[in-house]
């Protein structure tokens, strides 16, 4: 199967031929009519927040293989190739569930694990305050019990990865200090920590601010806060979500610019109502509404919950501000979580795996898929 764009970084006309899963060749574009082509090729994307899809959560007492199958579907047809499945605050065994679903899931197929090859936990233990709780609900909000994240390490065969939480609950810094140890990366998330308990939490080995600037007070301190102690730190990585409803412009912006670039991360948070028209849903045991913007909110707060988007739409609205370049804002969204989560990358050449994506770009359509590629083989065609 031979491929025909433009390298997402270099601008060349090339012609990736993929055989067997795995890119064989990457040459110069030949006078050949190839199997398939479009403006752009690049690596399908890696999110490591996403919480569900087309009304399936992973945090639901109900999960199973099948549901598992039908997000991992549906994210593929928006060119992403593995994810970090995210399970957020909820009661023990809700936990113990959703984590014994997905390791049985990836046991039972290849495909499956390649597609999950780690997972997230997002809370419990996070902040009791309205605001920066989200919609994470307040009566399975709990302080960091390492012999419980055990039980879930156990249940997930080891799987857990991603740890977000909120340093300043009681325990939290010896907490972070332990699981570090084991290898798994933490998140400052949904926190109403001092600027000073966010220094002690990134010297104790925290490394990622998990949706920065949202799960956050409507008001803060102007100048010593949160959001700001973790935008100024160089060491500390930031995903943030680009759907166009959870920050606004000037806010992408000046984090884009304040960031290194490598430590930048595109993130959807698709929510378990991700792909669904608009309405109100019940999920998480509370009512969820999908407004006709797309922004999905908890009924008469301002609060988000999750995002209805998945991440090319996230990398469609960042591209379209300007603020970064087209191959920017794709590795923001491929190998940079990657990296932060010691994955093996994704690049085009001879021996990568062959999970691309084909894609159109320019002034009118900042980004649109056209081929999906996973293993070698083309799933869709817009």
């Amino acid at each position: 199967m031979i491929f025909r764009a433009k390298h997402y970084q270099t601008e060349q006309m090339v012609d990736v031929c993929c055989n067997d899963g795995k890119i064989v060749s990457v040459e110069k574009a030949g006078n050949f009519v190839p199997d398939h082509q479009a403006a752009y090729i690049a690596p399908a994307f890696f999110d490591l927040q996403i919480n569900g899809a087309m009304g399936i959560a992973f945090s639901d007492i109900n999960l199973d293989e099948s549901g598992i199958k039908k997000v991992l579907s549906v994210c593929r047809l928006h060119g992403i190739s593995a994810i970090c499945p995210t399970i957020i605050t909820n009661a023990h065994d809700v936990l113990l569930h959703g984590f014994s679903t997905l390791r049985k899931a990836c046991e039972s197929d290849p495909l499956i694990t390649r597609s999950m090859p780690c997972f997230h936990l997002e809370g419990p233990y996070i902040s009791n305050e309205d605001g920066p709780r989200g919609a994470h609900l307040k009566q399975h909000v709990r302080n960091p019990n390492y012999d419980e994240f055990k039980e879930y390490q156990e249940a997930s065969g080891n799987r857990i990865k991603l740890l977000t939480l909120a340093p300043e609950i009681p325990g939290a810094i010896d907490f972070i200090r332990k699981v570090c140890l084991e290898g798994v990366v933490v998140a400052i998330g949904h926190t109403a920590a001092s600027p000073m308990i966010i220094k002690e939490a990134i010297a104790a080995g925290a490394s990622l601010s998990t949706h920065l600037g949202n799960g956050s007070h409507a008001m803060w301190p102007r100048h010593e806060n949160y959001f700001w102690e973790q935008l100024g730190c160089d060491s500390l990585s930031a995903s943030i979500i680009t759907d166009g409803h959870h920050l606004p412009e000037a806010l992408i912006k000046t984090i884009v610019r304040v960031k290194p670039f490598e430590k930048q991360i595109i993130t959807c948070d698709a929510s378990g109502l991700a792909g669904l028209p608009p309405g109100k849903y019940s999920m998480w045991n509370q009512e969820i509404e999908i407004l006709s913007s797309g922004k999905v909110v908890v009924p008469g707060t301002p609060f988000l919950a999750g995002s209805g988007s998945f991440t090319d739409d996230c990398v469609a609205h960042l591209i379209s501000l300007g603020v970064v370049s087209r191959s920017q804002a794709i590795e923001m969204a491929t190998n940079a979580p990657r990296r932060l989560l010691q994955l093996p990358e994704i690049k085009i050449e001879a021996g990568s795996k062959a999970n691309l994506i084909l894609f159109d770009s320019n002034k009118d359509v900042p980004f649109r898929i056209n081929y999906v590629i996973i293993d070698g083989k083309v799933l869709n065609k817009s």
